[in-house]
């Protein structure tokens, strides 16, 4: 049964609802609305002018309309008065294909077509930054290899308890918190769910996130490489497939019995095997959305870091409980993928991902040689492996040739995304740099 928005206000003391979409950047859009009158949005949408976002769209289009999605509600845990809710956006009675939302529930609705249910948990890594984002929030963060420090922990307690505290309200099951590899940094880990869960529960915990470190006179950042010669915030993706969504779902259909081949002695059966073989096969493409932004590229080609290792992949390998790699296989099942950073759109990152495994159940797509060895100190001696993007134009121009992958992602998403990328990477390269003018000027 549809949940009706304007009894979960009256039931539970809301006052307000944002209705809230995404826009192909990444960017949260909402506009505030009186619970007196949702009931009205929930039927119509709330007007959005789309152009105003980043879309690929022009003051002469008509309203767009972000119809809330009521099974998405989410009760402010901070500030109860007000209810979060996920919206779908739609023009004319038609869905807004390039708005990342409806990309990927068209995207879902095919794979359970085919009967396949991903199911995903996403590792969401940010930094604790002063107000103006220049530096660290603790300056006694110092180590060189901070990861997991226990006396840093205590002195951001109060901000990732109160993080975890809401994740505890809202049911998600958090299950771990702790310092990450680089200073300042920090992962948060809740259950995985099915894809659309997790891409909305992944949109509001940044929001919640940013919302909390604000609250305590910080500045929190998914941004790849915030910090110069520190490891990235990456965004790694545990992937899974099941017989069916939600509850209903009995059956993990990527485990297996253990068998000889390269994938079945990490136990992932055939179809697990063909959807890894995907990824793999469009790898290189998977990037432009996966690392999104310029700054994206200096975490999967960074040299090494203050720690010791970037924990990002360079080059398009898999393996098995091996960190050192694009994808690993933990265990039986599932596989992550270690691609994507901080900046993915929650929307498209759940999106490609069935995407290019569907592209590869459907052709029975290989993944190619296993290899068990460290990349970091001999990846050197891996020939025919490709090596990922160097930087945002060369991931643009890769997805850009693979026609099949922008053809399962959508024309009108593609074109619309390739077009405002291109215009994103035109201005950068426009900007005129202290680089420019500390190296060059006496050229």
């Amino acid at each position: 049964m549809t949940t009706d928005l304007a009894k979960f206000a009256k039931d539970n003391g809301v006052k307000y609802f944002m209705i809230s979409f995404t826009d192909l950047f990444g960017a949260q859009r909402a506009k505030l609305v009186p619970a007196s009158a949702i009931a009205g949005m929930q039927e119509d949408g709330a007007g959005f002018a789309g152009f105003a976002t980043y879309l690929d769209l022009t003051p002469a289009h008509p309203d767009m309309l972000a119809v809330p999605d009521p099974e998405s509600v989410i009760q402010l845990p901070w500030k109860p008065e007000i209810a979060w809710v996920a919206s779908n956006c739609v023009m004319e009675g038609e869905d807004v294909a390039q708005a990342p939302r409806n990309v990927l529930r068209r995207l879902i609705a095919e794979a359970a077509d085919e009967g396949m249910h991903v199911k995903t948990g996403i590792e969401a890594e940010f930094f604790l930054l002063s107000p103006e984002g220049t530096q660290i929030n603790d300056p006694l963060d110092k180590a060189a290899k901070p990861c997991y420090d226990q006396q840093t922990m205590m002195r951001s307690y109060e901000v990732i308890r109160e993080i975890s505290d809401y994740m505890l309200e809202l049911g998600w099951g958090p299950y771990q918190s702790d310092h990450e590899d680089a200073n300042g940094q920090w992962e948060m880990n809740w259950d995985f769910d099915d894809a659309l869960k997790t891409a909305d529960k992944h949109s509001f915990f940044k929001f919640m996130t940013k919302t909390v470190a604000e609250k305590h006179g910080m500045r929190a950042t998914f941004m790849p490489k915030p910090i110069p010669g520190l490891t990235g915030n990456g965004c790694h993706a545990h992937i899974s497939v099941w017989d069916a969504p939600g509850d209903k779902s009995k059956t993990n259909v990527f485990a297996a019995e253990k068998t000889d081949s390269p994938t079945g002695e990490l136990g992932l059966s055939e179809s697990g095997k063909h959807f890894l073989g995907g990824i793999m096969k469009h790898a290189s493409a998977l990037a432009a959305i996966t690392n999104p932004t310029v700054n994206s590229y200096k975490r999967i080609n960074a040299p090494r870091t203050t720690s010791g290792a970037t924990w990002a992949p360079n080059s398009v390998t898999w393996t098995g409980n091996n960190r050192t790699h694009m994808v690993r296989v933990p265990g039986p099942g599932r596989f992550e993928l270690r691609l994507p950073d901080g900046a993915v759109n929650p929307y498209l990152l759940q999106a490609v991902i069935i995407a290019a495994g569907l592209s590869g159940v459907r052709s029975k797509a290989e993944p190619g040689k296993r290899h068990d060895i460290d990349m970091y100190a001999e990846g050197h001696k891996v020939k025919g492996a490709p090596k990922l993007p160097l930087n945002m134009l060369d991931a643009l121009r890769a997805y850009d040739n693979d026609k099949a992958l922008k053809s399962a992602m959508g024309d009108d998403f593609s074109a619309a995304f390739l077009k405002m990328k291109r215009e994103e990477w035109t201005q950068f390269v426009s900007h005129f740099s202290s680089w420019e003018r500390e190296n060059t000027i006496d050229i």
